[in-house]
């Protein structure tokens, strides 16, 4: 039997995201989104909007700029799967479950409100890059060195062709 689990989720942070560590040293950062569902009534015919509040994890560097860049309110992109705990509670022996996103990429939206700390420009993909920059790669070529990016322009300002790499800014959405 065939099966997907894939989940994306774009809404508000329902509070400060909490980063904490594992013992192997591991960044966990634990957030709630807030989810709007749209939708008109069709007694009134007026629109309303019902909440779904998501519990999301996210592991390591990725984590760890999440919480960085993000508080309360911020608007948050989250792409991940769904995951399913169980457990005994330690209290009363009852066994409890939980489902919950572990996400494997974020991006920031809403493009620089007072929300949080969002700047509209980082994502999760950019995470290493933040992390990284004290090994010499520079962020501003795409997490290449000067060299490396020159290298691999220079076929294409000879004639050979296009370099199979774009900067953020050549997106055209």
């Amino acid at each position: 039997m065939s099966s997907y689990n894939r989940v994306i989720l774009m809404g508000n942070l329902t509070r400060d995201p909490e980063l904490r560590y594992t013992q192997s040293n591991m960044a966990v950062c634990n957030i709630g989104l807030a989810v709007n569902r749209r939708f008109k009534d069709s007694q009134s015919g007026e629109w309303r909007d019902e909440p779904t509040f998501v519990d999301v994890t996210i592991f390591g560097r990725r984590g760890e700029a999440f919480e960085k860049y993000h508080r309360k309110g911020a608007s948050a992109f989250i792409e991940g799967s769904l995951r399913y705990d169980t457990w005994e509670d330690k209290n009363t022996g009852a066994k409890r479950s939980k489902l919950y996103v572990v996400a494997d990429n974020w991006e920031f939206v809403g493009g620089g409100r007072d929300t949080g700390r969002d700047t509209g420009r980082d994502t999760g993909r950019d995470a290493d890059r933040d992390a990284d920059r004290d090994t010499g790669r520079d962020a501003d070529r795409g997490g290449y060195s000067a060299d490396y990016a020159e290298e691999r322009a220079a076929p294409a300002a000879a004639g050979g062709g296009e370099p199979d790499f774009l900067d953020a800014e050549d997106t055209p959405f």
